[in-house]
């Protein structure tokens, strides 16, 4: 494999895959989206019918939502609308009609596949307690390979350089998705996310900021730490599980799919956490570059508990019709983060790259 410090150089507004998100793109490039709000309601132009039809075209030809780089690659951008997380993206977009109604057509689709697949299984009774139990049930760790146990033992430089640009697409904004669930929930729920995103954001000491811990782990393995820097590299496989987080986050009726998300989320951390920092050490980097991994073996080992028993448990006993979804948001979890973990140990264990050719559009 090629160094990937030396021959990636992020562009600014990236490359396109396929017409639908070649059609987003145009339209996010415009100078004054002031200007096509007029493409609103019955004033709607021929280039807003366009986009939807391109949309629904996308869809209709699809073997797989969650695997279409065409598709996730739109869909991440119509989110980086509301993140402001792309500076080239005008915040004018964010609730442009236009770009909202095709963002739910996505949505629904991706969703409904989502749920097609995802297996649930038989949910708990309203019960804190009982929640949390059939949580830790669902999220036991498995043996045999891992993408976590090939890092700790086999993966080269440039393998480990891969892994952590894949990881770059969330962990730079480390957080953010679930934090549109602090407004959704009350009580014991709201209490236990607040408690948990107050440490992902560094407890009040910026430089301890979950993301800028991982920026500088990027920067010590030679690698661009600019959001969005690798997006043109990085696999629908990828950008799918950070879009799911982004969908039900954002989306005030999935606020039991984004609390079984972060408890699913946070219960399968630590303990890949110490395999990575294992890795990292083993390929001779110190301290500063492991530092990311390391702070999240202690710091989910904490989290897992409030996010099992307090925030999805709290959630479950209180609004007993969410924990249906509570269930799926966290077997959504796992599903998408094992098949991207599949993806990049099976690259690595083939000789082969993870990431997208350079350059690469459909």
């Amino acid at each position: 494999m090629t160094a990937i410090h030396e021959r990636v150089r992020p562009a600014r507004r990236g490359i396109a895959r396929g017409p639908l998100s070649a059609a987003v793109m145009q339209k996010l490039q415009l100078d004054d989206p002031r200007d096509a709000r007029a493409a609103d309601g019955a004033a709607a132009s021929r280039g807003s019918d366009d986009l939807a039809a391109i949309a629904g075209d996308a869809l209709a030809a699809s073997d797989g939502v969650a695997i279409d780089d065409d598709i996730q690659l739109a869909l991440f951008l119509l989110y980086a609308c509301a993140y402001g997380s792309l500076d080239w993206i005008d915040p004018e977009w964010e609730w442009h009609p236009e770009l909202l109604a095709v963002r739910r057509m996505i949505e629904r689709a991706f969703e409904r596949e989502l749920r097609r697949d995802v297996v649930v299984g038989e949910t708990p009774p309203a019960d804190a307690e009982a929640v949390a139990a059939a949580l830790f049930d669902l999220t036991a760790p498995t043996p045999g390979p891992s993408l976590a146990r090939y890092v700790a033992k086999r993966a080269t430089l440039e393998q480990l350089r891969e892994f952590v640009i894949q990881r770059s697409i969330y962990t730079l904004r480390e957080a953010d998705p679930h934090s549109w669930a602090i407004p959704r929930l009350t009580g014991r729920a709201k209490v236990a996310l607040v408690e948990i995103q107050s440490d992902e954001y560094g407890g009040g000491r910026p430089e301890r900021m979950h993301a800028e811990i991982f920026a500088r782990t990027m920067r010590g393995l030679g690698l661009d730490a600019r959001y969005g820097g690798y997006l043109d590299r990085v696999p629908a496989v990828t950008l799918a599980s950070q879009n799911a987080m982004s969908m039900f986050g954002i989306n005030r009726s999935l606020i039991g799919a984004i609390v079984g998300h972060l408890a699913a989320f946070e219960m399968t951390s630590s303990l890949p956490n110490r395999m990575y920092a294992e890795g990292v050490r083993r390929l001779g980097f110190g301290d500063d570059v492991a530092d990311y991994f390391d702070e999240h073996v202690e710091a989910d080992a904490v989290h897992e508990q409030i996010a099992a028993r307090d925030l999805a448990g709290g959630l479950g006993e209180d609004r007993p019709e969410l924990i249906p979804d509570i269930f799926f948001g966290a077997a959504a979890c796992l599903m998408l983060d094992d098949r991207a973990a599949d993806h990049i140990r099976g690259a690595f264990e083939a000789g082969e790259s993870s990431l997208r050719p350079e350059g690469d559009d459909v």
